[in-house]
């Protein structure tokens, strides 16, 4: 029993210090290069007139196979420019590898602890493997979230740089310069595309691929309809700075109307798998019978996917779109 607390022990520790290294890593030169790269590569596939042809692909893995068969599905493309949302530097096939280690350390916990429970190991690995997913959608929603809120701010500062005589470009290398994170290194990462080479249009049209914000996507469509039809830049920033203010002010105000809406669901979310826990330690062999009878797998199927269409359904009457 010493030795598998011991096993134990070690094997959470390792993974509370893989966890910390790659969400605490930072950029290096490779990091550099390679995102550099990849906006060039970009603008190739809007069909660019750069003529620019790179020897390789992205690396979705340190490992040479498995990055040749994560490249033949899509899906390990659009999951990198997710966690790239996310700000975290992590490649796919490690943050796989992350959640392979996760799975594997709560199955083995949950069967030296729970095991009298058919499934709950299962159901514990599952789970367990999912945190990594569950982190860095978090991650994301918190980071557009705050480039979102602090947006207003460089459009002034860019509509200030223009008033003062400044080129447009030194607009967006003040904003890399003087703004907060994240906004400072995305406007960087523009500025430093176009000062690579990149023509301004494609470096704008990567700015609005990284950030799928739909203010973002409005101001890059407006820089590019005012670079060809003319127009004052400052007023168009100025203006849509006021809009986004407006949008977040009735957004904050439809937060209060629904805040109680909101609790209300989590409890009714919270409460059948909450007060199954507490059977479980209270009287135990009352909730055996679900996992040991088939007709109790049946009647906790039905349940999950019933508690799973009423999250759904509470979820769209309370999320309002402003």
């Amino acid at each position: 029993m010493a030795l598998m607390i011991s096993v134990l022990t070690f094997a959470v520790v390792a993974v509370i210090v893989l966890l910390i290294s790659l969400l605490a890593s930072t950029d290096n030169r490779q990091d550099v290069i390679r995102r550099r790269m990849e906006a060039v590569m970009k603008a190739e596939r809007r069909g660019g007139s750069l003529g620019l042809k790179l020897l390789r692909d992205e690396m979705l893995s340190s490992v040479p196979l498995i990055h040749r068969w994560m490249t033949r599905w899509s899906w390990f493309g659009r999951f990198q420019i997710f966690l790239t949302q996310a700000g975290m530097k992590v490649k796919p096939g490690k943050f796989f590898l992350l959640c392979g280690v996760f799975a594997l350390t709560g199955y083995v916990i949950a069967a030296h602890t729970i095991s009298r429970f058919p499934g709950a190991p299962i159901a514990v690995g599952v789970v367990a493997g999912a945190m990594p997913f569950v982190l860095a959608a978090w991650k994301r929603r918190k980071r557009l979230r705050k480039f979102e809120e602090h947006f207003p701010e460089a459009l002034d500062l860019l509509g200030r740089a223009v008033r003062a005589g400044h080129a447009f470009t030194t607009g967006l290398e003040m904003i890399g310069k003087e703004t907060s994170e994240p906004i400072a290194g995305e406007f960087r990462k523009t500025f430093d595309e176009q000062n690579f080479g990149i023509p301004i249009r494609d470096a704008l049209l990567n700015l609005a691929e990284r950030v799928p914000l739909i203010d973002v996507r409005f101001f890059v469509t407006a820089l590019l309809v005012q670079r060809e039809t003319g127009g004052n830049l400052a007023e168009i920033l100025d203006g849509l700075s006021r809009v986004i203010r407006e949008r977040f002010r009735l957004y904050r105000e439809v937060s209060v109307k629904t805040a109680q809406g909101k609790l209300t669901a989590g409890i009714l979310i919270a409460l059948p798998p909450v007060m199954m826990c507490l059977l479980g330690i209270i009287n135990p062999a009352y909730v055996r019978v679900l996992f040991e009878d088939h007709r109790g797998l049946i009647a906790l199927a039905i349940a999950v996917v019933n508690q799973c269409i009423g999250s759904v359904i509470i979820w769209k009457i309370i999320h309002i779109e402003v």
